[in-house]
């Protein structure tokens, strides 16, 4: 008799245990598993440095058009000219131009002392460069100049 105590309890344990592992499986499928470090070898956020991040507005971005006209012979071949400047609303932002299909990226900033006035630089994705001078008018408008490598200069207006 005492082996067949020995099976029941055996069997009562086993069904135990299997319903537990039963429970547990449906209590854990609605459960979402969220990375702490979402890319390899990113930084790697404390939960309360996360919160706090939350809470605090992001700053957004204002992308001015640039139209270029030419201002000397040598912009004429080039024509009127697109770019844009990206602003992070913090005085600086990202400067791009195409001009016969060379692309400039540089960035562009106000002048210490003068929130309306600033500087844009670009370099060429063929080695050539920009160099741009701008005055803002508004918010959203301004007007200025820009030169390249070889010479040929632009007058420029900011806005919409």
């Amino acid at each position: 008799m005492h082996t067949s105590i020995a099976f029941v309890t055996r069997h009562r344990l086993r069904a135990a245990q299997a319903a537990a592992v039963l429970a547990l499986s449906g209590l854990l499928s609605a459960c979402y598993v969220v990375p702490m470090q979402p890319t390899v070898g990113g930084p790697v956020q404390s939960p309360a440095a996360a919160a706090a991040s939350a809470q605090q507005p992001v700053a957004s971005t204002v992308t001015f058009n640039a139209r270029m006209y030419p201002a000397n012979d040598l912009a004429a071949k080039y024509g009127a000219v697109q770019g844009t400047v990206t602003n992070d609303l913090h005085g600086r932002g990202i400067f791009t131009a195409n001009v016969a299909g060379e692309t400039y990226t540089g960035e562009a900033t106000r002048n210490p002392g003068n929130s309306r006035g600033g500087m844009a630089n670009g370099v060429g994705s063929r080695g050539g460069w920009m160099k741009c001078s701008y005055q803002m008018n508004s918010n959203a408008l301004g007007t200025g100049e820009c030169e390249l490598n070889n010479g040929a200069r632009f007058t420029m207006h900011l806005g919409s």
